[in-house]
């Protein structure tokens, strides 16, 4: 996974890291959809001819360039991550205890995942929760979503928590992906609100289609 997320890295122009107008994808990539969520993030939405089939990939960007880029299977699994920010990558042990589905949650409500993380950076990291869907669905810039509640806790390798969170995102049938919404993360230093809803599905051929600059919540004070 280390390689496969160092290939995409390089394969990115450096201007494209640094946040010009448009993002640009390596060879082989192609994207679908843009995101622009409501805490000044834009998500670009992309499959790549050299990966599985029913995977999809995600880049992430705040004001300064890319923060997270990350490839999922059909049943949302996180194959693989990389957090820019931290420098840390993670891969999907080869056997999960309990494989996170989206299908089984789509099919009967709920969805429970008891899985591991491999990483040469921090180690192991567990991650055990359950998806559920709330019944209610909601209609954004034209994109009807299923609302879902999340339990989630990662544990170290010593099963120590790191940290907890708890809150509401939604499903994409359509796209088979979950896109944020609000909660609580709780770590041993404190609890923080955080909130980061779609506000535009941006698709090909549209202005800001692959826009590498957020648009919504940049700039807002804390006080």
């Amino acid at each position: 996974m280390r390689v496969a997320v160092a290939l995409i890295c390089a394969a990115l122009p450096a201007t494209a890291q640094q946040s010009p107008a448009q993002f640009s994808l390596p060879a082989g990539c192609d994207a679908y959809l843009t995101v622009q969520t409501e805490s000044c993030e834009v998500n670009h939405y992309f499959t790549c001819a050299a990966d599985p089939d029913g995977n999809q990939r995600r880049v992430s960007l705040d004001e300064q360039g890319m923060t997270y880029l990350g490839m999922i299977d059909r049943e949302t699994q996180w194959i693989e991550s990389f957090h820019v920010l931290s420098g840390h990558s993670e891969a999907l042990e080869p056997d999960p205890e309990e494989r996170a589905s989206l299908s089984e949650l789509i099919e009967t409500g709920a969805d429970d995942f008891d899985f591991r993380t491999l990483s040469d950076e921090i180690g192991i990291t567990r991650y055990v929760g359950q998806d559920t869907l709330t019944g209610l669905q909601v209609t954004i810039d034209g994109v009807t979503l299923d609302e879902t509640t999340y339990d989630i806790t990662a544990y170290d390798s010593a099963g120590n928590v790191i940290w907890s969170a708890k809150g509401n995102e939604f499903i994409s049938r359509n796209w088979r992906m979950f896109l944020s919404g609000s909660g609580t993360v709780t770590t041993p230093d404190g609890s923080y609100e955080r909130a980061n809803r779609p506000v535009e599905f941006i698709y090909p051929g549209e202005s800001g289609f692959l826009s590498s600059r957020p648009k919504h919540g940049c700039g807002v004070a804390i006080s």
